[in-house]
């Protein structure tokens, strides 16, 4: 069985973004073996120089990499990351389990996004939209879109 990680800065704060990630937690334990890994942000100045959007870039990408499965498919959301529909998505999916890769890691950068060395490490950098969405409803639109494709390859009813 796949095992699907989502290594995400920061914790969700409000409980309506708790409970629709929970929903899709539910429904992913019949396709995979999924997991939530929340990376802590770090702190920094209000108004932050050039230099120190850097370093905690640097520290959560530490922090990130180091929840990254040996062997795994990493997947960065990032804003240069190309645009896919739900069915390429639930391609990537399928190419995945075909060659013989047990695990994919998505990640879901901080305020200030994800540091070169992360985006450096990706196998495939992916962009939710153009728009930009708060941090907690994109972790929330990638559950979804994680369940959809599981739902596309399995042709279940659930994708339209």
């Amino acid at each position: 069985m796949l095992s699907v990680n989502i290594i995400c800065v920061g914790k969700l704060k409000e409980k309506y973004w708790t409970q629709a990630v929970g929903e899709y937690e539910k429904r992913l334990k019949a396709f995979c073996k999924f997991k939530i890994t929340e990376i802590d942000e770090e702190k920094i100045a209000d108004n932050p120089n050039k230099s120190q959007i850097n370093a905690v870039l640097e520290k959560e990408g530490k922090r990130i990499l180091k929840n990254t499965g040996r062997g795994n498919q990493v997947i960065a959301l990032c804003i240069e990351g190309a645009s896919v529909s739900s069915e390429s998505l639930a391609e990537i999916f399928g190419r995945t389990a075909l060659n013989g890769v047990s695990g994919m890691d998505f990640i879901i950068g901080g305020s200030w996004g994800l540091s070169d060395e992360v985006k450096n490490r990706c196998d495939i950098k992916l962009s939710m939209s153009k728009m930009t969405f708060p941090h907690q409803l994109a972790r929330v639109m990638l559950c979804e879109q994680v369940y959809r494709a599981f739902q596309i390859n399995s042709g279940g009813k659930y994708h339209k």
